[in-house]
């Protein structure tokens, strides 16, 4: 039996749920590429804010080779998808967020708030007062 995976730690979710590529309409759908956020989060501090591996691996609060595992399976996934042509989309997995984050019972929709210092009463989406604050998403 395998371990279970420790939570990794990352900043935001990504601000966008995914990509799609410019097809030829003939063009049919195929099954989606499917990126963890931790992954995304790799792909982020490596190469959008240049980290090192290790730099990276203990703002995630993983190991090094952990942190290389994650990385090398998001590079993979990203270049399946420019070359067959496949969307991305971003989902959950066994992460932490660092900053408050709360979610609408009602719709779903997870927002982040920023003045602490108010409390949150509603959904930005739906204005339902029907919310909660969570730091971990397991989808």
């Amino acid at each position: 039996m395998t371990r279970p995976k420790k939570l990794r730690k990352i900043t935001n979710p990504p601000k966008v749920k995914g990509f799609k590529p410019i097809r030829h309409f003939s063009e049919k759908e195929s099954a989606p590429v499917l990126l963890d956020y931790d992954e995304y989060e790799a792909l982020r501090l490596s190469d959008y804010e240049l980290k090192s591996q290790s730099e990276a691996a203990v703002e995630m609060k993983v190991s090094r080779p952990t942190f290389a595992r994650i990385y090398e399976s998001a590079r993979r996934k990203v270049a399946r998808s420019f070359a067959e042509g496949l969307p991305i989309i971003f989902q959950g997995g066994p992460v932490y967020f660092t900053s408050d984050w709360y979610s609408c019972k009602d719709c779903g929709c997870w927002f982040n708030h920023l003045n602490k210092e108010d409390p949150v009463i509603n959904c930005p989406l739906c204005r339902s007062s029907n919310t909660k604050q969570s730091d971990t998403v397991n989808e």
